[in-house]
């Protein structure tokens, strides 16, 4: 019997038991909702990692460190270190823990610097930032840091250097600093200036200028500082930024300045501390390094030489380990799905042959062979599988798009991102598995009918 009078066959079966039909498929339908959703989220999640990524490094840029922590490839020592200067202690978890890292030292950045493959090297500064002001407003709190060319802040009004740093004494203005510094928008602050100022720790030099004061008059001094322990830099604003779905700041976004600014208040407030001239990390910039072949050799070599590093490559796989464990979580609880909704089909075809055992038994008396009845029967659970797999991927697909500007809203995606991002040939290669899962549920079935006694069969009632 040809195959396409088969499939008219099995398909006018499936329709004389629409209901039935329609249950089983159904079952598959859960299935290929969930794991068509898992895909599209699955999809937007590795776009999102390949934005923020992009937005936030240079690829031709390694992380470069003195601690396996910067490289993110191993577990944070639980054991206290042997003294170093250069390791440094960072407390948290409500003083439950607390990570000894080991930074670079001037030496070490001349060193990176010396390597022939290194275009670049910018220290990591961190600045503590007293507070923000400008003439006749308040004071707030601040958090200041170096501008990165490689990132891209998304920008409210304004300009960002074409290329390189922006320049001393410039700034880009976090929009959340507009009305309290009483800025009446964005295009108010351009040009006009504001005022960082960073204070120096209670240093040797410090303690020194308290003695010979009274109790009250150091209490006072330690209070309010002097001119000789604070510096205040007074910067333009040339830009001002808003919050991105795509930056890596949590909380309030930081006032960036150029790396001469940044350069000036960490010497400031370091100097004659011992963390002065001491990094966690530096950003080193491997020349030709768009040539993946370049990272890996200045890794190895990097790596050789007991730095440790990380670059775009590896920050991205961190990234999407999270999204790819997320991804099999649900996947699973998708699969389970499925094998509920084989031993559906399974239970749904054996019925049916039990019902049309007589149909068997004349179709066998009439000539038909046993390999084109088990066909018959595999033939109605593919069409099963079929429905089944359109059925969720349509119904999931419309949701999405429908969800889609919702979930981006909730989730302060960009316009224009979402975060379920749907694949045609996805979509198709899941159905064509599903119609393929339903094939094998039918099976049993199929050679239950194929073994079937013509005889016996017609005397069935």
């Amino acid at each position: 019997m040809r195959l396409s009078d088969l499939i008219r066959r099995a398909s006018r079966s499936l329709k004389s038991a629409k209901l039935r039909t329609l249950l089983t498929s159904l079952a598959i339908a859960v299935g290929g909702f969930t794991l068509t959703l898992t895909l599209a989220g699955s999809n937007g999640a590795r776009e999102y990692a390949d934005k923020l990524v992009a937005n936030n490094f240079d690829p031709s840029e390694l992380v470069v460190g003195k601690d396996p922590e910067v490289a993110n490839n191993s577990t944070p020592s639980s054991a206290p270190r042997e003294y170093d200067e250069t390791v440094s202690s960072f407390g948290g978890g409500g003083g439950q823990s607390s990570l000894q890292l080991k930074r670079l030292t001037r030496e070490d950045i001349d060193k990176i610097k010396a390597y022939s493959f290194v275009e670049q090297v910018r220290e990591n500064y961190q600045i503590t930032t007293q507070y923000v002001t400008r003439e006749g407003q308040k004071k707030f709190t601040a958090s200041s840091e170096a501008y990165n060319p490689a990132q891209k802040p998304e920008l409210k009004y304004g300009t960002l250097p074409d290329s390189g740093d922006i320049g001393v004494g410039e700034t880009l203005l976090p929009d959340s600093y507009l009305e309290p510094l009483g800025f009446s928008d964005a295009q108010d602050a351009i040009g006009r200036e504001i005022s960082i100022t960073v204070r120096k720790p209670f240093t040797k030099e410090f303690a020194a200028q308290l003695l010979g004061t009274t109790v009250t008059d150091a209490a006072a001094a330690l209070q309010a500082g002097s001119s000789s322990d604070t510096q205040t830099k007074v910067l333009k604003v040339v830009g001002v930024t808003k919050k991105s779905a795509t930056s890596f700041n949590i909380g309030a976004a930081p006032i960036l300045i150029g790396a001469g600014d940044a350069r000036s208040l960490y010497e400031f407030t370091t100097k004659g501390t011992p963390d002065f001239d001491k990094f966690l990390y530096a950003y080193t910039r491997i020349k030709d390094g768009t040539n993946q072949s370049n990272i890996d050799n200045a890794q190895s070599i990097l790596s050789a030489d007991g730095y440790y590093t990380q670059s775009v490559k590896d920050i991205q796989k961190s990234i999407l380990q999270i999204v790819n464990t997320l991804q099999i979580i649900v996947m699973v609880f998708g699969f389970i799905t499925l094998i509920a909704s084989v031993f559906g089909i399974v239970n749904t075809q054996y019925i049916s042959v039990l019902e049309r055992t007589r149909e068997i038994g004349l179709m066998k008396a009439l000539g038909m062979r046993r390999k084109d009845i088990s066909r018959l029967f595999i033939i109605e659970a593919v069409w099963i599988g079929f429905l089944g797999g359109i059925i969720g991927s349509v119904v999931a697909f419309c949701l999405g798009v429908l969800a889609n500007p919702a979930l981006s809203d909730l989730i302060g995606f960009d316009k224009g991102t979402y975060i379920l991002i749907f694949k045609p040939v996805q979509m198709l290669i899941l159905v064509v598995s599903l119609m393929f899962i339903a094939m094998i549920a039918g099976l049993l079935p199929a050679r239950k009918a194929a073994k079937l006694d013509p005889i016996e069969a017609l005397r069935t009632e």
